[in-house]
């Protein structure tokens, strides 16, 4: 069940984190907030008080390795435990390789993959200690896949799915109890579009999401059903998206 549990979320200053944020608090669960913009943190976190739920914030550069352990620790001293980690921050400025946006290129392997990377480090041996735990992680259909234009972006997709499937396997074999869950979105209305630096892949993925793209609230009910099932029962895969879309 959601209710009471402590739930960190990254990315959660829009789209995909922000709406998981909301729902999740709604439940009764106790949110912490983690982005790079604040200001909007907290306003989210004064919305859901206002409604009766529990949130703290944090500035949260995933990239940096003591902002994840920052993020872990306020949870922590806020609420007393944490029962789960949704990995949500991410960026997708997709190009064809030949426009040679190798500074896109780098730095989506900082936040998708590295940003990953600092989240797990920081909880995991607070889940291991406990013995239980959740990790969640925003994949992409790109993670699934491959599209042209998405070389970079899809790749480090692809990372997330062997990376959250090898956490599933080794908690599992190590009697961690660790629940591990990723979450493969297709076009989803978020400010995700806002990344991509090459004009002629930001205004096509603008004409797709503009006949496709479904609420991010459609990925925080998938969110919720994770975390709401029972502790010994792993849901590890979600693909979700547009009716419409054929992705």
């Amino acid at each position: 069940m959601i209710k009471d549990k402590v739930i960190i979320i990254t990315g959660a200053s829009s789209g995909i984190g922000e709406a998981t944020a909301r729902l999740l608090a709604s439940k009764g669960g106790k949110v912490v907030l983690g982005a790079r913009r604040i200001d909007k943190l907290k306003h989210i976190a004064e919305d859901i008080g206002a409604a009766g739920g529990q949130a703290v914030y944090q500035e949260l550069d995933v990239t940096n390795p003591a902002h994840s352990k920052a993020i872990v620790a306020l949870a922590q001293e806020s609420f007393g435990r944490v029962d789960a980690i949704f990995l949500n921050a991410g960026i997708m400025p997709t190009s064809p390789l030949s426009a040679l946006k190798v500074e896109d290129w780098h730095e989506t392997v900082d936040i998708n993959i590295t940003g990953v990377l600092n989240g797990v480090a920081a909880i995991l041996p607070v889940f291991i200690e406990q013995k239980s735990g959740q990790v969640l992680a925003t994949s992409s259909v790109a993670g699934l896949k491959a599209y042209p234009g998405s070389a970079v972006y899809g790749g480090t997709k692809w990372f997330v799915r062997d990376f959250m499937e090898v956490l599933r396997i080794e908690s599992a074999m190590e009697g961690t109890n660790i629940r591990a869950t990723t979450i493969y979105p297709a076009a989803i209305n978020t400010e995700l579009l806002g990344s991509i630096s090459d004009a002629g892949s930001a205004e096509a993925m603008k004409q797709l999401y503009a006949q496709h793209g479904i609420s991010p609230e459609r990925i925080a009910n998938v969110i919720a059903f994770a975390i709401d099932a029972p502790e010994d029962t792993t849901i590890n895969e979600f693909t979700v998206g547009p009716t419409t879309q054929p992705w």
